[in-house]
């Protein structure tokens, strides 16, 4: 599996890190503490028993390990059709008291915030991390979705009721990767099969929902910091193909009703195709023909060179966003990506517009009237979505930008070989990759330079508190 790795000796560089990203966490535009009245609400209030009891299914959820947000669970089984799919979700909206002090501390939050030292979160870590969270071994209230599959993995029946359940078993990706390609016995047994089914569905319809690589902050055993750079497992792609066939039901049930939230994004544009067929250029790896999607399927998993690929694809999924409507169906309502309307319905405890896009499709499902408060408030969540979004980019990049200035700190005044990804600035600056350390940064380059030529440059500074690096061509 492709994988980069930059680490962070234990230094002074290392401690001025440590002070950096407290810092960039408490100077973050979020609210990071909960009134009174939120964290009193959080613990005591509680959630209607649904009548329908689903506790004698064995649930499970597949979590990154650790993870105590719960957002998902599921059972598989096969079916004389095909597969019947439980895919159960948090039921945050029988937790969550609409103009209540945890409903205005999440729509305050929007979404809950990964940092390198902490998370903030969009609830409550009481009800979030434990009270609505789908553990293991305890009774939770969750909204199930029940779909039934043909062979092919198409949709032929679903249906979305509130229930009682008990998770069995909580999984990891790691390990259960590991299980599945020992065959092992595990309660995702049955993943890959329909996983695998539900992307040549996907393929066929024009898309292309990849799980792009992960770029991350990790802090080490012993204190320090780093960045991971990972393709994800494939028991990634297949758990991610269960939520996107969930968001694809939420659509519907909305489309059909004429009420609610769709995650619509663009097809790339021209500009777009064109820069990413230059930095597959320039990393040895064309695109000459064909969808990018198939493209994009096609590449070598082992192959060291597809990480830094499916980074560069990462430019043409831009432009998503949040599109709401109540009586009128919205023109375009397409997730390109995808390539078929999609809506966020499954994360409720790390999300503040599923809890939106969950109690109306149960409502549709039921037969029964939308909740005048979902309604109400719908024209709201675009803004709250992007404004949190926004948010969390920026927290990302920036604490991206101090690990990569922590890492190249050492080597201030050294030279360094860097691969030109991308030109910048009218070609007198570009994107360029160092493999040692992993870091992707913006530098001068010589005029004329072009996209995958090898430079050397040298680290003129590293400012670890502004996340800044300073380089010239060599």
């Amino acid at each position: 599996m492709p994988q980069r790795r930059s680490h962070v000796a234990p230094s002074a560089a290392q401690s001025e890190l440590a002070d950096a990203l407290a810092e960039l966490r408490r100077s973050i535009d979020a609210p990071t503490e909960f009134s009174a009245e939120a964290l009193a609400e959080a613990k005591t209030v509680t959630a209607p028993t649904p009548e329908l009891d689903l506790r004698d299914v064995p649930f499970a959820t597949l979590d990154p390990k650790g993870s105590r947000d719960l957002d998902q669970a599921f059972h598989l089984a096969t079916s004389r059709e095909g597969f019947e799919v439980r895919y159960a979700i948090a039921d945050v909206p029988a937790f969550v008291r609409p103009g209540g002090a945890l409903d205005a501390a999440a729509r305050e939050r929007g979404q809950t915030l990964y940092a390198a030292d902490d998370s903030i979160p969009l609830h409550p870590r009481a009800l979030s991390e434990d009270r609505a969270s789908l553990l293991p071994d305890v009774e939770r209230p969750a909204l199930v979705w029940t779909f039934a599959l043909d062979d092919t993995g198409t949709v032929t029946e679903f249906r979305l009721e509130r229930a009682r359940i008990r998770s069995r078993a909580q999984l990891d990706y790691e390990s259960t990767q590991r299980a599945l390609d020992a065959g092992e016995e595990s309660p995702a047994a049955l993943l890959c099969e329909i996983g695998e089914r539900r992307i040549a569905l996907e393929e066929a319809r024009g898309g292309a929902s990849l799980n792009m690589p992960d770029e991350e902050v990790v802090q080490h055993d012993d204190g320090t910091y780093g960045i991971e750079r990972r393709t994800p497992l494939l028991v990634e792609e297949w758990n991610a193909q269960l939520s996107l066939m969930t968001g694809m039901a939420a659509a519907s049930l909305m489309l059909d009703a004429k009420v609610g939230v769709l995650r619509t994004m663009p097809e790339p544009d021209a500009d777009a195709f064109e820069t990413f067929r230059r930095q597959t250029e320039a990393l040895g790896r064309p695109w000459r023909s064909g969808e990018y999607g198939e493209y994009l399927r096609s590449l070598d998993r082992d192959d060291p060179l597809t990480l830094p690929v499916l980074e560069a694809a990462a430019t043409l999924f831009r432009g998503a966003g949040y599109v709401t409507f109540d009586g009128t169906v919205p023109a375009d309502v397409t997730q390109a990506a995808i390539a078929a309307p999609y809506a966020h319905a499954t994360a409720p405890l790390r999300r503040l517009v599923d809890r939106w896009s969950l109690a109306i499709c149960l409502a549709v499902s039921q037969g029964d009237e939308v909740p005048t408060w979902a309604r109400e408030s719908l024209d709201e969540l675009p803004g709250l979505m992007q404004a949190s979004g926004q948010r969390a980019s920026r927290l990302d990049a920036d604490t991206i930008n101090r690990v990569e200035a922590a890492l190249l700190s050492p080597l201030v005044g050294r030279q360094v070989e860097a691969t030109v990804i991308e030109l910048r600035n009218g070609g007198d600056r570009a994107a360029v990759q160092i493999a040692e350390p992993a870091v992707t940064a913006s530098a001068p380059i010589p005029v004329g330079t072009k996209p995958g030529t090898t430079v050397r440059l040298r680290v003129v500074a590293a400012d670890i508190a502004k996340g800044e690096v300073e380089f010239a061509p060599v």
